[in-house]
């Protein structure tokens, strides 16, 4: 069945990323109508908006989408940027996946963190007797994607209605009750059950469909008590109609120390937006980095499939690209596991591994360079190049 796709370049290195992904999945006998979408900085300068309407309806009407990455500022920046007819309109910078997230309640995140045999990134730790291991990382980490600190409901100086509800809570009164109100900045840390059921559902399915045999909840409760404990509260719940998986619950600051400890007891982990954000990172670090770090963003009927980088805009402007494509291909292969294209992404992942464990072609991040515009010359990796090899393996 031939399929309809939007893609989603955005700025900086998400366009050349993005362009190799499509020859990867044309290689892999993926056959698909593509549909531009606009998307990011380029779009908020000349138009106010960095998601635009149109883009919004492309989506509503094809559904699935393959994202490349976005630049965003601070909100100084944001207004500098803008062209200065749309200068003092109101008009205020909200990131534009965050905002489709929202709008499309895209609330499940799955971002997978595996490494790869022979990857000279992976984490290795020292042993017994001045032995040295690489430890098999194979954790899965599912974000709510919509709510907490990430759901934009922030003020600086609050308005009365605000903070006088601010006022009546015990805290608020005694620790900043004499702060100018001009001088504070609110952000909030919402959850609501539903989203925290949806999430942890998630996670748990996922564990029993591929047999990890624990579900971690990385919050922090004992601080944060109401967000965190409900988090908490429901994943207790659950977990009673889950035989064979153990629950385990984790504070956020002891998990990146464990993540070096020992990273290979953690499969699935759960959190909230923030910190599924920063653990997912964590993560990506013992399994090549960035370059590495795939995700998925579902909801009941869109879905978008994105590498977690950013734009890196220094590097977009080299005559030849330098960055690594893998995160963009392993996101593409998430898409075609949920459109049901199994055996064509076990295909891709299949060929990334031989390019990977072979250690022929290597990127920059692999030849543990400078991101600089000679490293070709040194013996890096084109962007293009690695897209050869890997069409290459699949072709043997």
């Amino acid at each position: 069945m031939r399929r309809t796709v939007v893609t989603m370049p955005g700025d900086g290195i998400g366009v050349p990323v993005l362009k190799e992904a499509l020859r990867v999945l044309d290689a892999a006998g993926f056959e698909a109508d593509y549909v531009h979408a606009d998307i990011g900085w380029e779009f908020w300068k000349k138009e106010g908006n960095p998601l635009p309407q149109r883009t919004i309806d492309i989506l509503e009407k094809h559904k699935i989408a393959l994202f490349g990455a976005i630049t965003s500022k601070p909100k100084d920046k944001a207004n500098e940027a803008l062209d200065p007819s749309l200068r003092d309109k109101g008009l205020v910078y909200f990131s534009p996946i965050v905002s489709m997230r929202q709008h499309f309640n895209l609330d499940i995140c799955t971002r997978p963190c595996k490494a790869f045999a022979g990857n000279p990134l992976n984490f290795i730790r020292r042993g017994s007797g001045d032995t040295i291991e690489e430890p098999l990382v194979d954790a899965v980490i599912f974000r709510q994607n919509t709510e907490g600190l990430y759901g934009g409901v922030e003020w600086t100086n609050p308005p009365d209605v605000v903070y006088n509800a601010l006022n009546t809570h015990v805290k608020f009164s005694k620790n900043f009750g004499d702060v100018p109100r001009e001088d504070l900045a609110v952000s909030t840390r919402i959850f609501s059950r539903k989203a925290c059921q949806r999430i942890l559902r998630a996670a748990f399915e996922y564990a029993k469909k591929f047999d990890y045999k624990s579900v971690t909840i990385c919050e922090k409760p004992n601080v944060i008590r109401e967000t965190s404990g409900m988090m908490r509260e429901e994943g207790r719940k659950m977990v009673k109609e889950y035989d064979g998986i153990d629950l385990w619950e984790t504070n956020i600051d002891a998990q990146m120390m464990w993540l070096t400890k020992n990273p290979e007891d953690y499969g699935v982990l759960v959190s909230g937006n923030m910190f599924g954000d920063i653990v997912s990172d964590g993560f990506a670090g013992l399994t090549g980095g960035l370059g590495f770090a795939c995700s998925a963003n579902i909801g009941d009927e869109v879905a978008v499939f994105e590498p977690t980088h950013g734009s890196a805009p220094k590097y977009a402007d080299y005559e030849v690209s330098i960055v690594n494509p893998i995160a963009m291909f392993l996101s593409a292969c998430m898409m075609l596991d949920h459109i049901g294209e199994v055996e064509k992404a076990a295909k891709i992942r299949k060929a990334i591994e031989t390019v990977i464990s072979e250690g022929k072609v290597r990127t920059y991040d692999m030849k543990k360079m400078r991101g600089t515009a000679d490293v070709i010359n040194h013996g890096a990796a084109s962007t293009t190049q690695m897209t050869d090899a890997v069409i290459e393996a699949m072709g043997r």
